[in-house]
């Protein structure tokens, strides 16, 4: 009966190590999980309120970018932007949306290709008439809404050939 003892004695110690599996910490599991997670691409892109019965992704976010780019178009044709800007055929516009769904605009040149003051005064006529847009809701990414930011090509003029 002893050597029962000593040998089921002798089991228990061994076995125990079959039993201890290192636990990943925290910070390891984080680190995992960051990587996993692409951050160039969001799970649903920002949306308006005529866009949103849209089931299909691809059809929601194009409805997205048509709508912000008419909008955009609409309220700035309503100043002499084109006249006063002859050499002027599309103006690149970056829309930033933030988590509280508030939206900034901003003209994007090449660095050289318009001078300082003319980019402000454009700036400037952006801030004025785009002030009250109309509500967007931000991007999500993992349940979580998101800043996003993209580049939009307004044309000013039609070309008509």
């Amino acid at each position: 009966m002893k050597l029962f003892y000593i040998f089921f004695l002798f089991f228990t110690v061994v076995s125990c190590q079959y039993f201890d599996k290192k636990v990943p910490s925290e910070t390891e599991l984080l680190q995992q999980e960051l990587q996993k997670i692409n951050w160039n691409e969001v799970d649903e892109f920002p949306t308006v309120l005529q866009c949103d019965t849209i089931k299909d992704i691809t059809l929601k976010r194009q409805c997205f970018f048509d709508f912000i780019t008419q909008t955009i178009k609409d309220r700035i044709e309503i100043d002499s932007f084109a006249i006063e800007n002859p050499e002027m055929d599309t103006l690149k516009i970056k829309v930033t949306v933030n988590p509280d769904s508030r939206i900034l605009f901003e003209s994007q040149f090449l660095n050289d290709s318009i001078s300082l003051s003319q980019k402000n005064k454009i700036d400037s006529i952006l801030t004025l008439r785009l002030s009250d847009f109309p509500n967007v809701e931000p991007a999500i990414k993992r349940g979580i809404k998101v800043k996003s930011q993209f580049i939009l090509p307004i044309a000013l003029k039609e070309n008509i050939e």
